[in-house]
């Protein structure tokens, strides 16, 4: 049997580390975490349960770290989590399956997926933005999951939300971050295919937790805009106030089915419509939240 690492780059995630491991701790065989020098009780938490632990700084861009735990790991394949995500017992199933595969019964594995078009769809939207993920012409080297994020008390399955697919298991040596910017995709050496079961994330159990989320992504929206050095002028402004908001707005609320979501739908639409002036204000401004 084939033996899998699990990996974590943390910051003050007592709340939720616990919850976190206790859903994998049945199909790991080693947890590395790389800690961005906690000040509450994760450390301790995480060597409860039998974690190597490397205590480091905490870096703006997070993905450094989440490099130097998928550098730790040992083991031939590596699953890379975040605290606030849990692993289903379908989940953790499935991975211990596909793991144990070849590379022409995974090639079959991925005929049949149930999700397939959908998953596909994703992907193409992905690289439209990303620019390609994975060769092709090599062997399976990692896998995207589905994400069904948690919302206000109700995991959020439109408004072009799901699958919200994140390449979380990998090959050791056969993926990297390249720590450049916050939002950039993994690079993989090798062919990328799916998993069908989703992967939990408590991204938003409270509005609060939420706005301070939406606040940290909307100053790098703020900040890329500098860094393009996008025009001040009455044309930009109505360009983020009124048509990017609006037209974002209409498109997750009802061509993306948000709706069907309900109330947590429309405020989830809502308030994702509004980084568009927020972030432009911020940039005009100079100032961060």
């Amino acid at each position: 049997m084939k033996k899998l690492s699990v990996v974590l780059a943390t910051f003050n995630e007592e709340k939720n580390l616990p919850a976190c491991l206790n859903s994998i701790k049945e199909i790991t065989d080693e947890i590395v975490i790389v800690d961005g020098s906690s000040a509450d009780k994760t450390v301790e938490i995480a060597r409860s349960f039998g974690a190597k632990v490397l205590i480091k700084d905490n870096p703006p861009i997070f993905h450094i770290n989440k490099q130097k735990a998928l550098d730790l790991a040992q083991n031939e394949w590596i699953l890379q989590l975040d605290a606030d995500e849990r692993v289903s017992k379908a989940l953790a199933q499935e991975i211990r399956k596909v793991i144990e595969m070849t590379n022409e019964e995974v090639e079959i594995y991925q005929r049949d997926l149930k999700n397939r078009r959908l998953f596909l769809r994703h992907q193409k939207l992905l690289e439209e933005r990303d620019g390609r993920i994975g060769d092709s012409s090599k062997e399976y080297a990692a896998f995207f999951i589905p994400r069904l994020n948690y919302f206000l008390g109700k995991y959020l399955r439109y408004g072009g939300v799901y699958p919200d697919g994140v390449i979380r298991l990998v090959r050791k040596n056969k993926a990297y971050f390249p720590c450049l910017d916050v939002h950039e995709q993994i690079t993989v050496d090798g062919k990328v295919g799916w998993l069908q079961n989703d992967l939990y994330h408590m991204a938003d159990p409270t509005f609060e937790r939420y706005l301070k989320r939406n606040s940290r992504y909307i100053n790098l929206i703020a900040d890329d805009l500098e860094k393009t050095k996008v025009g001040k002028n009455i044309w930009q402004l109505i360009n983020f106030y009124f048509i990017k908001s609006s037209w974002w707005f209409l498109l997750t609320l009802f061509r993306h089915k948000g709706i069907l979501d309900g109330f947590q739908g429309l405020i989830f639409s809502f308030f994702s419509a509004l980084r568009f002036p927020r972030a432009y204000f911020r940039y005009l401004t100079g100032k961060r939240l």
